[in-house]
């Protein structure tokens, strides 16, 4: 298993806080953070040692593209798709409906 820092390890924590059906983008995660380093939540994204249970498919880029995944994008779509969140083109369809508001859990 992968050595994660401490900000990685923060930003598992905070992702396992978004239910199914819902994402976030990278600077909003960063930002629930209280943290202005969205790069760097990508980053963390990336190196998630625990797929399976960290769920990084959720995490999306601003402009409602879904962006990278270890697994791929085609799994990352599939994997959103299952959790009723509508995928075209490699966009969330309405994504600002989806996103998981920060303020009402936290």
């Amino acid at each position: 298993m992968a050595v994660t820092s401490k900000f990685h390890q923060e930003c598992y924590r905070f992702l396992m806080q978004i239910p199914k059906g819902k994402i976030t983008t990278y600077k909003e995660l960063a930002k629930a953070m209280d943290s202005r380093a969205w790069r760097a939540v990508g980053s963390a994204m990336s190196n998630n040692p625990n797929l399976m249970t960290v769920p990084c498919h959720r995490v999306i880029r601003s402009d409602g593209r879904i962006g990278s995944y270890a697994l791929g994008e085609a799994e990352k779509e599939r994997l959103l798709i299952q959790e009723g969140i509508p995928v075209e083109s490699g966009r969330i369809v309405n994504f600002q409906n989806f996103l998981h508001d920060w303020d009402l859990h936290q």
